[in-house]
């Protein structure tokens, strides 16, 4: 098999393998076929997304504009308009250049590959092991032994009247991408991405208002760690209204019109009704697998009541021979997770005496890139107490790190778990310049089970942030 162009794609062909989408685990894995001599058919819906989400639409290009705009915000340009707008485009123009590079450079990784047939189009099962791809050339269809799915998640849109049709209403995807600094932003979704986002564009300098459904600010975090977060973005500018529920969206002469129904422990009462007038808005109400068009039924596979791909602990479907990788199989959505579900798939491929498993997956960190990024691992005082456990509360102002100083970034704080009796670490959540490294020591400490006083313990190069872990530990 070559790698061909869409036109020169024959219109039927046998491989060892189907993948359905470009994204982190499903291209490692055509790699990791190819380079074992099988063959490999990657079908893309769009030519705008080799690589998958992070390249394009996710990670990558938003840490790169999180950056442009704290640049921007040390460096005074978020102060008038005209230095805003200029730091705004200059910043769509360097997000544009690193994704089209890395776009390119992942696209010909595969496609650059003997064994891989690369082919733009929209793939839809047609039986247990074979599928179409409906491609700008005509069909073709496709036979493999093996089928992995792996078509990643998309925006839910909420049924608001106007949400769909009112210019100026975006996802993440469309907002990354905007030729103009918005003014004014409304942001539907208190979530960690609304909350990206939020940080984001107040550091642009526009101004940032959230509506949350619910009166929780970040539930499922500890009360003293969603407050320093809240703290913080507000610190920013960004204003949170509470009890929101958005009834309506239409333009208006001065832009964008939200019919807003506020409730509870609203700043405007209860059941009051308010009107918000902004520039763009964003739709941060979480993301659904995206099943739609596969046509999963023709080849046995089914889904959960949430609408992910069902699969059992070594990401089998319900048919045999297919597998689901990433996002749409309804795990963490992280890129990482998508990597580390290609490890499950592919110690079953390659002959391993005893595959690696989802229940071998633990103490998975996330990070979210707010102006100061958020990263846990493990448990949360919330969640150490609904399992029973005995535990102490360790706990560290950023502002006493010497390197935060230096970096003038003192605002924050760093608190762990550590089990009486055990010293095992329980957890850790770092809000602090830097943390989505340092978090990755913590998870590493206790992947290897090693007790807190190692980290209490262990010699750390001075000055850095990893060095705080001597005393939060201690």
């Amino acid at each position: 098999m070559t790698s061909t162009s869409s036109t020169d794609v024959p219109s039927a062909i046998s491989a060892n393998a189907l993948i359905i989408g470009f994204g982190k685990g499903g291209k490692t894995l055509a790699a990791k076929l190819a380079s074992t001599g099988r063959t490999v058919v990657v079908a893309e819906a769009s030519a705008d997304m080799y690589g998958g989400t992070c390249i394009n639409i996710g990670c990558l290009p938003s840490k790169s504009l999180i950056l442009s705009a704290d640049r921007a915000r040390r460096e005074g340009a978020n102060r008038t308009a005209e230095t805003r707008e200029a730091a705004f485009e200059a910043a769509i123009r360097e997000k544009r250049r690193v994704t089209a590079m890395l776009r390119d450079r992942n696209y010909h990784k595969l496609a650059d590959q003997g064994n891989i047939t690369v082919i733009t189009g929209r793939a839809r099962f047609t039986g247990a092991h074979s599928a179409e791809i409906t491609t700008a050339d005509g069909p073709v269809a496709v036979a493999a032994d093996m089928m992995f799915i792996n078509t990643g998640a998309t925006p839910h849109i909420p049924d608001i009247p106007g949400i769909r049709t009112t210019p100026g209403v975006y996802t993440s995807t469309g907002l990354m991408d905007v030729d103009e600094l918005p003014q004014r932003l409304v942001i539907i979704g208190a979530g960690f991405i609304g909350l990206e986002f939020a940080s984001m564009f107040a550091d642009f300098g526009t101004a940032v208002t959230v509506l949350q459904h619910s009166d929780e600010f970040l539930p499922r975090e500890d009360e003293d760690v969603a407050a320093a977060i809240r703290a913080q973005l507000e610190s920013q500018g960004v204003r949170f209204l509470f009890g929101a529920d958005t009834k309506a969206i239409t333009s208006a002469d001065d832009g964008i019109r939200l019919s807003v129904s506020m409730r509870g422990t609203s700043d405007v009462g209860s059941e009051a009704r308010l009107c918000l007038s902004t520039d763009a808005v964003l739709v941060a109400t979480g993301r659904t697998p995206n099943v739609e068009g596969l046509n999963l039924e023709a080849a046995g596979v089914e889904l959960t009541e949430r609408g992910a791909v069902k699969v059992d602990d070594l990401l089998r479907t319900t048919a045999d021979g297919i597998w689901a990788l990433g996002d749409v199989n309804g795990g963490p959505q992280h890129t990482y997770i998508s990597l580390d579900d290609y490890r499950v798939v592919w110690s079953q491929l390659n002959g391993s005496a005893r595959p690696y498993t989802l229940s071998d997956r633990r103490n998975v960190p996330s990070s979210t890139f707010l102006h100061t990024p958020y990263s846990r691992v493990g448990l949360n005082e919330r969640e150490a107490k609904a399992a029973g456990l005995d535990y102490v509360v360790k706990r560290l102002p950023v502002a006493t790190v010497p390197k935060a100083q230096v970096m003038r970034r003192p605002e924050g704080m760093m608190k762990a778990l550590v089990e009486n009796g055990t010293d095992r670490i329980l957890g850790a959540m770092l809000l602090a310049a830097e943390s989505h490294e340092v978090i990755n020591i913590v998870k590493l400490a206790m992947d290897m089970g090693a007790p807190a006083s190692t980290l209490r313990d262990m010699m750390f190069t001075h000055p850095t942030m990893a060095e705080a872990l001597n005393d939060l530990f201690a």
